[in-house]
């Protein structure tokens, strides 16, 4: 391993972009979790940036731009490719029964309703304000299985 995958805390981290990152990240915190490392507001009330802990990984986000930029260029939001999604962050939790209480609690649209998985975990996929999570109660990997 790498020097630099061993000094940082996660090393594969997705980068979320949404209308409403402020509420977005409200959302995901009281929902699934998730813990506010850094939230940069812009002047106007958007996000610049933010970092959003999970457990020993993480996910940056931030407000889809009103100006065009380079990254913006790049992305589209769900409603912009018919509601399709391109990417799914999964997230490996303990106990994916009561976040799933938690995401229908608040609203948010269930994909697939929770169940067993023929590979061994449990979970389900819901939307929150723009992107589809799949979550699981444990995930199979390549080289043996990871268990929560």
């Amino acid at each position: 391993m790498s020097s630099t995958a061993k000094d940082t805390r996660a090393t594969v981290v997705p980068c979320l972009r949404y209308r409403d990152a402020p509420k977005a990240i409200e959302w995901l915190c009281l929902v699934f979790g998730f813990e506010k490392q850094l939230v940069v507001p812009n002047d106007d009330g958007t996000i610049a940036h933010a970092q959003l802990s999970f457990g020993n990984g993480m996910v940056t986000l931030g407000s889809v731009s009103k100006v065009e930029n380079e990254f913006g260029r790049l992305t589209k939001q769900p409603d912009e490719i018919g509601g399709m999604e391109t990417q799914s962050p999964y997230l490996i939790v303990s106990d994916a029964d009561s976040i799933y209480q938690r995401a229908k609690a608040a609203g948010a649209k269930i994909e697939i309703k929770i169940k067993d998985e023929n590979y061994g975990g449990r979970g389900f996929s819901c939307r929150d304000m723009n992107f589809t999570f799949r979550l699981v109660l444990k995930f199979v990997l390549v080289h043996g299985t990871m268990r929560v």
